[in-house]
């Protein structure tokens, strides 16, 4: 008995001391780091002017991979430039960016040329890869080109310009007496160059060696200095969704201009002729579309009251006799609008927001033509003679079939007529239909003469 109280007191103790043992080792079991998850990059494209298409898309991209905590943000970037004040979104954006922001000027035969410099010149750290270049970040003026030296305004948007990308410049540790001359002068250099001039960071001839490069670089960032972890990392692309691929292709002015003629043709038609549905559906969707992208542009409504005005003299012209002054008159204000229908900022660097000369003169021409096309055919139609009814057997030819004296029958198109008419008709003689009165028919012979003027 004594044996087996034994042996029950030492079973309990060890369990009592496994018990102790494990309580004391869980709370590090509790604290033991997990394998940690290999790092984060996002990575976007921008291959077109920097508008506000562009810099909605880069900004929210930002945003989007601060949220999932990536370990930076990788923009390959390939422009000619654009908005200043789209460019100033961007750089703000940059500046008060929680994680690094690589500008990559890629690929081969790519150019950070205008709004680029500045963009490149606000990231973290800025990459080039080989055969590509960057520079010429003079401000455009109204009439294309750089500014005229001796307008007030436009030092004034130089001076604005080269301060702020001398400011970009000293925060970055970047190249300031580059940048300056960029802007002043308009000089653009090449990847080499731009290395050796410390205008950028480094030249990668892909992504990846890019990752590698960069990986444990210190950079300082809104909330701080952070190290740079991307040998490994994982590369996330951010692609552009349908919202704004739809918006960077009707942006052009050119597009959007020919998509509300476009539109406009259709809902003309359909109004002109309703019950037609598909003219009506379609220009509808191409007036939307052609807003959707004003949007996105400076409109001047002046010009765009100058179109409105062309489009009224055009169905004014088959409406009056005007000889043709109408027509001149819409054509000259359509041209005129086309010309003024976005205002060209005088804060722009790159390529101007204007519609192009060959693509007004083709869609006035096209414009015209139609409506006086449309508007002819329904002259046409209206003065045209009556075939159906009663109406259209007015000038039919047909053939006495008893004798008319003053009254009698007419077979006209197989059918038996009661006739009348003033002078006696022979059975069988031809006879031409001059009235209608009720169901009665007043009919004359058809001679020579009467034939020829029906």
């Amino acid at each position: 008995m004594m044996h087996h109280t034994l042996s029950r007191r030492k079973v309990l103790a060890s369990i009592a001391a496994g018990t102790l043992t494990y309580l004391l080792a869980y709370p590090v079991a509790l604290t033991r780091p997990l394998p940690q998850a290999s790092p984060v990059v996002h990575l976007i494209t921008v291959e077109s002017v920097i508008s506000p298409v562009s810099a909605e898309y880069i900004i929210k991209s930002l945003e989007r991979a601060e949220e999932e905590n990536a370990n930076c943000l990788v923009v390959e970037l390939d422009t000619p430039g654009g908005l200043l004040e789209s460019t100033r979104q961007i750089t703000k954006s940059f500046l008060a960016a929680k994680i690094p922001v690589i500008i990559y000027v890629a690929p081969s035969g790519a150019r950070a040329a205008s709004a680029g410099v500045y963009i490149s010149y606000a990231a973290h750290l800025a990459a080039m890869a080989p055969s590509t270049n960057i520079g010429a970040a003079t401000p455009v003026n109204l009439g294309g080109g750089s500014p005229d030296s001796s307008s007030t305004l436009s030092h004034k948007i130089t001076n604005d310009a080269v301060a702020q990308i001398k400011a970009l410049a000293a925060k970055r540790g970047r190249n300031a007496e580059w940048a300056e001359k960029a802007v002043r002068e308009a000089v653009s250099i090449t990847e080499t160059e731009a290395l050796n001039l410390n205008v950028i960071n480094y030249i990668s001839p892909s992504l990846d060696s890019l990752l590698i490069q960069i990986d444990g670089r210190e950079v300082e960032v809104a909330s701080g200095k952070v190290t740079l972890a991307t040998r490994n990392a994982r590369v996330v692309r951010r692609e552009m969704n349908l919202r704004y691929r739809l918006l960077e292709k009707i942006s052009n002015p050119n597009v959007a201009f020919i998509l509300m003629t476009l539109g406009f043709w259709g809902l003309f038609f359909e109004l002109s002729h309703p019950g037609a549905v598909f003219p009506g559906v379609v220009g509808a969707l191409f007036l939307i579309l052609g807003f959707f992208a004003l949007q996105t542009l400076p409109v001047n409504y002046a010009g765009l009251l100058l179109i409105l005005l062309a489009l009224v003299m055009f169905i004014l012209e088959v409406k009056v006799v005007s000889y043709g002054m109408l027509t001149i008159g819409g054509v000259i204000s359509m041209v005129i609008g086309s010309l003024m229908l976005f205002e060209q900022p005088p804060d722009n660097f790159g390529p101007l927001l204007q519609v192009s000369l060959s693509v007004i003169l083709t869609m006035v021409g096209l414009t015209a033509t139609f409506f006086i096309l449309v508007f002819s055919l329904a002259v046409r139609a209206q003065t045209r003679h009556v075939t159906t009814g009663r109406e259209g057997l007015v000038q039919e030819i047909g053939i006495a079939a008893t004798k008319i004296e003053p009254e009698g029958n007419v077979k006209i198109h197989g059918e038996i007529w009661r006739a009348f008419g003033d002078d006696a008709i022979k059975k069988g003689e031809q006879v031409r239909v001059v009235a209608v009165e009720g169901l009665r028919l007043k009919v004359v012979k058809a001679t020579e003469t009467a034939r020829r003027d029906i």
